[in-house]
């Protein structure tokens, strides 16, 4: 391309705003003149048009080949946060394959909640994540036994000040039952007469009714990074997080990736694919290119709900049969292909590869037509 029709090229190219305000602020900040500003300007144009593809180019295989190959490195174990006793978090390859199958019970749910400017301290910071931890009626009690002579059951509180509050979680929670507190016990009686098997079962719907704390989070941590004080916790429920005054919702996240999109929407929870799925890999040293993770991530929530790469989520989904078929469950798909009568059109990579016809990528994308002149002899 000559230089002049470069130059033109480069002036249609419009910019993203992200970048053009990271021009402006590096400019500003090294006092570019004008012609400094449009020199580097261009300069960013060229590198901005070197990071696309070329027209025809398999960037879905790419992108395949560039997350799997180095994911084939990883380890299978878990990480422990040091000095937590108890706490792990998913790490290496399992993590990946919840992210990339977009498991909806994580072995693991967790959430790292930053506090606000003004709350930022170590007390705060220990009374929030004290506060957030649920305690049902089983961690608060020390004994818990049927009395069947008065068909009731008896339970004995650690302590002794969480008496009236124990009593009266069961009594919103648990329906047809009288509650009272005698002396040092909770006393529970059905309004209806009860056999032991019966009692036994009502006894263990007690032991599970919600006392305090947040549902779902079970165990929290304060620590520090840097002059932040930061809960991380074991178990994830964000909606509910964001009621606490002291949190910080703009910076606050769970490693639930479908909890992040029915709370902060689909956006968010395809940021959060990309985040979580390079920092399981960056965590082990290996480097791969952030926009085949994009690619991912956005063919994964392009539909508004967040999808596995699967049988049952994209791969599952693809309009050629031979192409589902290929990947996973081969006779139920081609079975039901003709049953529907559905014909393969051929359109992409994996099946022409299997027939061994030219694949439509590259200069295969394009059929040539030429038209001989017949000579004068």
């Amino acid at each position: 391309m000559s230089g002049e029709l470069q130059k033109d090229y480069l002036d249609e190219i419009n910019l993203p705003e992200s970048i053009r305000k990271k021009i402006e602020e590096v400019s500003r900040e090294m006092k570019l003149k004008k012609e400094e500003v449009k020199k580097l300007e261009t300069e960013v144009k060229k590198a901005y048009l070197a990071c696309g593809f070329e027209p025809g180019e398999a960037i879905g295989i790419l992108a395949a080949q560039s997350i799997s190959e180095p994911a084939t490195q990883m380890t299978m174990r878990t990480y422990h946060f040091a000095g937590s006793a108890g706490i792990k978090i998913t790490y290496g390859l399992p993590r990946l394959i919840e992210i990339f199958d977009a498991k909806k019970q994580l072995e693991t749910p967790s959430m790292t909640l930053y506090l606000k400017r003004e709350f930022n301290n170590m007390e705060t910071a220990k009374k929030v994540a004290e506060s957030i931890v649920e305690e049902n009626v089983e961690d608060l009690i020390k004994e818990i036994s049927i009395n069947l002579s008065e068909r009731t059951i008896e339970m004995e509180p650690m302590d002794l000040r969480q008496l009236s509050k124990i009593a009266r979680a069961i009594k919103e929670d648990i329906k047809d039952v009288k509650v009272r507190v005698k002396k040092n016990f909770i006393v529970v009686e059905p309004k209806e007469k009860m056999d032991f098997k019966e009692l036994q079962k009502l006894k263990t719907k007690i032991m599970q009714v919600h006392v305090s704390g947040i549902k779902g989070i079970e165990n929290a941590i304060v620590r520090r990074e840097g002059e932040e004080w930061i809960i991380t916790t074991i178990g994830s429920n964000l909606r509910e997080v964001f009621n606490i005054k002291e949190i910080d919702c703009s910076r606050s996240i769970t490693n639930d990736i479908h909890e992040v999109a029915k709370v902060l929407g689909i956006e968010a929870a395809r940021n959060l694919i990309i985040e979580e799925a390079l920092k399981t890999m960056q965590d082990q040293g290996l480097e791969v290119d952030i926009r085949h993770v994009m690619l991912v991530a956005d063919i994964m929530t392009s539909t508004g709900e967040v999808k596995p790469i699967g049988r049952y989520g994209v791969a599952g989904s693809k309009t050629s049969i031979l192409a589902r078929a290929a990947f996973e469950e081969t006779i139920k798909h081609l079975v039901r292909a003709s049953l529907k009568n559905e014909a393969d059109e051929f359109l992409g990579i994996f099946e022409n590869v299997m027939v061994g016809q030219v694949v439509p990528c590259g200069t295969g994308m394009f059929e040539v037509i030429a038209k001989f002149e017949e000579s004068s002899s």
